[in-house]
């Protein structure tokens, strides 16, 4: 399927640069942000490349605006804590950075302000060419989105992709990647794990790692998922269970110890061409096509993820940026400066080039691009149908990732077998969804 065919037409008809449109609307950031020069604004920050993509665009926001921004760095498994703690305690940090599963969280707990409030109060600091409807749907409403009240913009946002060492899948025979995971484990395992070398690598390490990028991406495209329609665990299901036997059974044909691979450990044993396949986050693609961090990066190739018996049902992930609603007013409006800026279209086509991942349609609308960042098409195609609850978003999944978490690599250790270990994850799970008020009606059955 040609990239034009996968984009709406308003996403090809809005390649207007902001500064135009918003010019002849009488408009212009340096404008909107003047009386808010000299305000500085705090955010979290993860150590990945689209963040290090904004931060290298960062001073000419800036230069324009007079408003600084005070980045802090933390790895992903502490931003959450990071973030809790100091909205809690009423802190410094202006603009929240939201993952996928902590956007109920956020919103439950009124830390963070809905867009169309910002536009209400600070009418005058809203770019005529915003454009929401040009986010791609899918994204904007799974991160950005809580009971139907968008809070945050879309931001390094990802998709779980096939990445495939072409030069090692030609010379066992193979002319492309599998189509399905069964087709994975059955045929190209057995003919890619040999001499040192693994078939496939999926990231496992006890911490969201294993809760979302190996437990989940089981499940869904085996027909599985973590709860049923009334909110109790549906993970001995005949569908879930044949996921987790699958990720069992793959294992063969993965490194040993891979239950303490974390994405690092799992990108670079592709990028040293110990490995010829893995799912990862289109994050993932400037690390491993870039000479200066991969060895294998002339036989790189993407794809979408494989086929299960319920269809391709990809990983999602990846964040928004919104307003705290601990800031003061300034700040707020300087907050939502920021975060206008470093989401809006006249920046989407640098913060790709640069190696983000925007969630702007119109980023994606040129079809050579695909010529350039291979990860292009089938990214694309991940954002016309995926799961949003491919990890339940709502306020209690911090705590059912811990459970998640402990299981999961006892299944994968052999230390219980996968239906001793959903039985445990579903007891546990159902207590803390049960305490939260979801099964007595006090909460609706949302995720």
């Amino acid at each position: 399927m040609k990239l034009r065919k996968l984009l709406c037409t308003s996403a090809i008809a809005g390649i207007v640069a902001t500064g135009a449109l918003a010019e002849s609307h009488g408009w212009s950031l340096k404008d909107a942000a003047a009386p808010y020069a000299g305000t500085t604004v705090d955010v979290v920050f993860l150590l990945r490349p689209g963040y290090e993509a904004i931060e290298a665009m960062l001073p000419a926001f800036e230069e324009e605006t007079g408003i600084k921004v005070n980045v802090i760095k933390h790895p992903y498994e502490n931003a959450l804590g990071e973030q809790v703690r100091d909205f809690v305690a009423g802190g410094d940090l202006d603009i929240a950075l939201i993952d996928l599963v902590w956007i109920g969280n956020f919103a439950e707990n009124e830390w963070i302000v809905p867009v169309d409030q910002i536009k209400a109060d600070y009418p005058e600091i809203i770019d005529p060419d915003l454009d929401m409807d040009d986010f791609f749907p899918l994204v904007l409403n799974a991160f950005g989105g809580w009971n139907d009240t968008i809070y945050g913009l879309p931001f390094d946002n990802y998709s779980g992709l096939m990445f495939y060492n072409r030069c090692m899948l030609e010379e066992a025979g193979f002319d492309g990647p599998p189509e399905t995971w069964e087709e994975l484990k059955d045929t190209y395992g057995p003919a890619l794990t040999k001499d040192g070398k693994y078939a496939f690598a999926l990231q496992s390490k006890r911490n969201e790692t294993q809760s979302a990028d190996s437990f989940a991406r089981v499940l869904w495209p085996f027909g599985g998922s973590f709860l049923n329609d009334e909110f109790r665990s549906n993970l001995n299901s005949e569908e879930s269970q044949a996921g987790l036997k699958f990720r069992q059974d793959l294992m063969q044909y993965m490194p040993d110890g891979i239950v303490a691979y974390d994405h690092a450990e799992t990108v670079n044993g592709f990028a040293q061409g110990d490995v010829a396949m893995i799912t990862e986050w289109s994050a993932f693609y400037s690390t491993v096509v870039s000479p200066d961090t991969s060895a294998v990066a002339d036989c790189v190739e993407i794809a979408p993820e494989p086929k299960g018996p319920a269809g391709r049902k990809p990983a999602l992930g990846g964040f928004s940026l919104a307003v705290a609603e601990q800031a003061d007013d300034d700040e707020k409006a300087a907050a939502w400066l920021f975060i206008q800026w470093a989401t809006s279209k006249a920046n989407a086509g640098e913060y790709l080039e640069r190696g983000g991942v925007p969630a702007r349609q119109s980023a994606y609308a040129d079809e050579s691009l695909a010529e350039t960042y291979k990860f292009v098409p089938a990214l694309v195609e991940s954002w016309q149908d995926g799961v949003p609850e491919f990890r339940p978003r709502f306020a209690e999944w911090p705590e059912i990732t811990e459970i998640v978490q402990e299981w999961g690599t006892k299944m994968m250790l052999g230390e219980v077998s996968t239906e001793e270990g959903a039985q445990e994850i579903g007891t546990r799970m159902e207590e803390v969804l049960e305490a939260a008020g979801y099964y007595d009606g006090e909460k609706p059955l949302a995720q």
